[in-house]
């Protein structure tokens, strides 16, 4: 399955050139969290215009990790920055809280508009941004919650709602009201897809196990990120979930050889069904069967796959947190990195629009040597758009489009 993680842009305000921000400064921008997204993007530029992960050895792995993990680590970002949004440790009440309320709408819609745009274009990328859109509007009523409750929700919905859509999936696929509702659906009939049906179950990203990862960052936002306490038990809950996930998933796959082989008799892709613990390589299922449910491949969309990816999700941000914070020689040398974070939706659009551009029919399966001139191209830009301006291209285009949220009473 084409893995496609695209960064909606949610950006802290900015800050002064970031390499040279004292400690303090830079765990009030959370420069770490500029730096998740700048390690997600160059991921998702991995995934969509690097190698096919089959040429194997050392580049093959990195390859394959590039898949579904960085999707999961930027909606992850995505929670996270709708609390920034409104309100961080303390949620914004009264006409400053319907102000911010107004901006998360306005967010969404555009971010809907510019996915369905993007799924226009017709690109072996499946666009996010839509769902992204979807993810926002559904979350926002939960702005307020405690970052327990956000943690609870998170965990119950990664423990039922795959479930929910599998049935439900499968239910669509058995049935003809799925065409009817389709027939009558604006969005559908604008961008080609099933629209709406897309968004919720059909389609590489629906929402119901997508959600998890939001309200996951949602209750991350709400913590002390600068106490290094916060941080250690973050690293090592993002460590437990990976262990469970993935872990879980391949001693399921080795103790239950029936189930490998239902795996493997549904699977549509090339990969072993023993690798479909932690690969993409096994495909999407052809047909139902409830083996399914024990695999952890990063698209499958199964509870052992939520755990799994948003473990390492978490882990990824802890450690980026802590080394944004406390290695001010690393932070120095990241600094590209973490330009190119703080403009992630202007970074998405680019790998999009350049597909579209240059014509690549399959990804992955590009030779690598463009990987590299993507990943240098949008380096390039956003270390010198960075000098003249204080958000990216894209980011300040939405900025001006949610200033219309001041007249909020």
């Amino acid at each position: 399955m084409t893995q496609n993680t695209s960064p909606p842009e949610q950006q802290a305000p900015a800050a002064p050139p970031l390499g040279d921000v004292p400690p303090a400064a830079a765990t009030a921008r959370l420069i770490g969290v500029d730096l998740a997204r700048g390690v997600a993007i160059f991921g998702m530029y991995a995934a969509h215009v690097g190698p096919d992960p089959s040429v194997g050895g050392p580049v093959g792995f990195l390859l394959e990790l590039s898949h579904g993990r960085p999707s999961a680590l930027f909606a992850l970002l995505a929670g996270f920055s709708l609390v920034l949004l409104t309100g961080r440790r303390t949620p914004r009440t009264g006409r400053a809280g319907r102000q911010a309320v107004a901006r998360v709408l306005i967010r969404s819609a555009v971010l809907l508009a510019l996915g369905t745009a993007l799924t226009m274009a017709h690109t072996p990328v499946d666009v996010i941004l839509a769902s992204y859109g979807l993810l926002f509007v559904l979350a926002l009523p939960l702005r307020r919650l405690r970052p327990g409750t956000l943690a609870g929700l998170a965990a119950g919905s990664a423990l039922v709602l795959p479930q929910v859509l599998y049935v439900v999936r499968y239910s669509i696929d058995g049935g003809t009201w799925a065409e009817a509702v389709t027939g009558v659906d604006p969005l559908a009939l604008v961008s080609g897809t099933d629209g709406v049906l897309d968004l919720f179950f059909t389609g590489t990203y629906p929402v119901l196990t997508w959600m998890p990862f939001v309200l996951a960052g949602m209750a991350v936002a709400r913590l002390d990120l600068s106490s290094t306490a916060v941080r250690v038990r973050l690293a090592l809950t993002g460590g437990c979930l990976a262990v469970i996930g993935y872990g879980g998933s391949w001693l399921a796959l080795h103790l239950l050889p029936d189930a490998v082989t239902a795996i493997g008799d549904a699977g549509d892709g090339s990969g072993s069904a023993l690798s479909a613990w932690w690969s993409d390589g096994i495909g999407d299922p052809t047909h139902a069967t409830s083996a399914w449910l024990l695999v952890a491949s990063p698209h499958s969309e199964t509870t052992l796959s939520v755990l799994g990816n948003g473990g390492v999700a978490i882990a990824v941000l802890a450690a980026c947190l802590a080394a944004a914070d406390k290695l001010p020689r690393f932070r120095r040398l990241a600094r590209p990195v973490i330009v190119v974070g703080t403009m992630s939706l202007t970074a998405y659009v680019f790998n999009v629009v350049g597909i579209w551009a240059l014509h690549i029919r399959e990804v992955p399966g590009s030779p690598l040597p463009l990987l590299f001139c993507f990943a240098a191209a949008i380096t390039l830009l956003a270390l010198v758009w960075s000098r003249h301006f204080r958000r990216g291209p894209l980011e300040s285009l939405i900025h001006h489009a949610t200033g219309v949220a001041r007249h909020v009473r």
